[in-house]
């Protein structure tokens, strides 16, 4: 059964919002990602720091970066339509993957680079003062920013805007770097500029990995943790009504948590009591963890892991009224017939009233005609009092 979901409703109802907070962030970033990259390459090529440079180029993927949150922030913030009852947030997801990849490929190739010139020893040039104010300048920008951006990812609970915000952090970190190997190089270690530049590069690549595998593991459809799911578990078990619990089944969507749960109750309750208790378990959930988007339970009256679940095809209502009118008669206008499948077998309760004549439908009478069929379970016969 699936429920009616009030933080889907407000998760839809807000989405301009988060759009709008999103694009404002993103666009700030941009704009400041831009300047220091040109800051960084223009000082690293003047005055001598490759460093710098590798780390200015670092800026620019971040603008790329940007961009790429831009348009995918646009396309996974729509609201559910009919070919996505869910949403698009795996849209996000997308393209934090993306993101990854490219941060991996810029690292790489950035890597490569700088360790053939350690290698070969073509170090001569000596950087510059200059440098280490473009550093400076940049570790605070970065540092800024990354506070910035992760607030807001945190606050509209979006994977891609974290992700961007630890992007340029890595920034912040690289330009650190750049600090202390240019202050070195100026003491006379030269190689330390380019080892710094392979640092920075491989800062990069662990960033992009970290993303790109997070990603991999959503479109994958990984589940909670053991621990979170054997929480959830515990809530479902111990409420009133719920006998057991199984096939607890979670996926994630961003930030948000799908459910699918099968509850055991008892199989003489009615339908609307399985629900209700369905419901009871739903808001528990939701009070242990807020981020849960969507809940599906399904109320069983048997376990399904039993040894002998029920799995054969049993007769319908229709065709057990009809077999009963053949041996019995029809059942009085004013009683009516409760069927429980359980265990491959049928379970029959008659319900009398007690206006309606002397009638055959006694128990031995009914099981007599009846338990001649392999369905055949058991039967009860209620007369209803005044």
């Amino acid at each position: 059964m699936q429920q009616p979901d009030s933080p889907a409703r407000h998760y839809r109802e807000n989405l301009a919002v988060e759009m709008k907070a999103a694009s404002r962030v993103t666009v700030i970033g941009m704009i400041l990602d831009a300047f220091l990259g040109v800051i960084k390459v223009l000082a690293g090529t003047l005055f001598h720091s490759q460093a710098l440079l590798v780390d200015g180029i670092h800026s620019f993927t971040d603008v790329a970066s940007d961009l790429v949150v831009l348009g995918v922030m646009k396309l996974s913030r729509q609201e559910p339509d009919e070919n996505h009852p869910y949403g698009h947030q795996r849209i996000e997801t997308f393209g934090t993957l993306v993101l990854g990849s490219i941060l991996i490929a810029v690292g790489a190739a950035l890597a490569w680079e700088n360790t053939l010139r350690l290698v070969e020893g073509n170090i001569d040039n000596i950087p510059e003062w200059p440098v280490l104010i473009a550093a400076g300048v940049s570790v605070v920008g970065k540092e800024w920013i990354f506070r910035y951006t992760r607030h807001i990812g945190q606050a509209i609970r979006s994977d891609l805007i974290i992700a961007n915000a630890w992007h340029s952090r890595t920034d912040a970190f690289s330009s650190v770097v750049v600090l202390v190997s240019t202050a070195g190089a100026m003491l006379g270690l030269l190689w330390l500029d380019v080892l710094a530049a392979i640092a920075v590069a491989a800062i990069i690549i662990h960033i992009g990995w970290k993303f790109t595998w997070d990603s991999v593991q959503e479109l994958v459809d990984t589940g909670l943790s053991p621990d979170d799911t054997e929480m959830l578990k515990i809530i479902a078990r111990s409420t009133d009504g719920v006998l057991n619990v199984h096939e607890l089944r979670s996926r994630r969507m961003g930030q948000d948590i799908l459910l699918d749960i099968h509850l055991v109750v008892r199989p003489e309750i009615s339908v609307s009591e399985g629900h209700q208790i369905g419901m009871q378990v739903v808001a528990g959930m939701r009070n242990a963890l807020e981020n849960i988007l969507d809940i599906n339970f399904h109320i069983d009256a048997e376990n399904d892991e039993d040894l002998f679940p029920t799995t054969e095809k049993l007769p319908s209502r229709a065709e057990v009224g009809g077999i009963i009118a053949e041996h019995l008669g029809e059942i009085p206008q004013r009683s009516r017939l409760r069927l429980h499948y359980l265990k491959n077998k049928l379970h029959l309760e008659i319900f009398l009233d007690e206006s309606d004549p002397e009638t055959v439908f006694t128990p031995e009478n009914v099981r007599r005609h009846l338990e001649g069929y392999p369905w055949f379970g058991s039967v009860r016969v209620w007369v209803a009092g005044p």
